[in-house]
């Protein structure tokens, strides 16, 4: 056989060996893609505060006042220990102003009109944390509940310095407190970072209290069951 021939089968020999060798080759795999993920979250909302109307005058009996409802912005910052565990602090300020209601059924004050009585103002600072847990296995619809506590700055407050049935409101103050939250709410997730937000809250808000009628002729004191619902609704942003 000639060398050329010789050649020429070695030739298709070596082509024919390198399919079988490449497929002995285990090829790497290729690395998983990279999910980044950012424990941060933010919300906006537009937050109803709904005291509980349970004001009540103790030397006064019969009488109460009443809280009204306020309007404002909210916003809370939320980190995720994990995807399921997350702590909420909620930040924001409202403002409310008490009427009095109902006329004193007995004791030295008995007759005694509190109706449509400018009882007084005050604004209040109810940082609130909260731990959470949240449901991740219902897709772009995130529901959560939550619990933690409260505490609530009074500032700004003033007495309603108006007469009214032969009474005036002329000192009021309203002493911070502690108190419990729980909530429960969702988000729904417009995109990876967007997404629409509602949330409840219950807070057990019951501040002592001091006022006065008249300069002082009537001493009031007692504890105010606040108790508020805050309904907001807004936008929620993952980081």
């Amino acid at each position: 056989m000639g060398k050329v021939n010789r050649a020429a089968m070695a030739l298709t020999f070596a082509l024919l060996a390198i399919p079988a060798y490449a497929a002995d080759i285990s090829m790497p795999a290729k690395a998983p893609a990279v999910t980044m993920w950012n424990p941060w979250q933010i919300r906006l909302r537009a937050l109803v505060v709904e005291p509980n109307d349970k004001v009540v005058f103790d030397q006064l009996p019969g009488t109460s006042a009443d809280w009204n409802t306020s309007v404002v912005p909210e916003l809370d910052i939320t980190y995720h220990f994990t995807p399921n565990l997350a702590a909420e602090l909620i930040l924001g300020v409202t403002r409310h102003h008490a009427t009095g209601n109902g006329i004193v059924n007995s004791g030295t004050y008995a007759g005694a009109n509190l109706n449509g009585l400018n009882v007084g103002k005050s604004w209040l600072l109810p940082p609130t944390l909260t731990l959470q847990y949240h449901f991740t296995n219902f897709g772009a619809f995130k529901p959560y509940v939550g619990a933690g506590v409260n505490y609530t700055v009074f500032f700004n407050q003033s007495p309603g310095n108006t007469p009214n049935n032969g009474l005036t409101i002329t000192s009021l103050k309203f002493h911070n407190t502690f108190g419990a939250a729980f909530q429960v709410g969702f988000d729904y997730m417009l995109d990876r970072h967007w997404g629409f937000n509602v949330d409840v809250k219950k807070l057990y808000l019951r501040p002592d209290f001091e006022a006065a009628a008249d300069n002082g002729a009537i001493p009031l004191t007692g504890t105010a069951k606040l108790d508020p619902w805050l309904v907001g609704a807004g936008f929620t942003y993952k980081f």
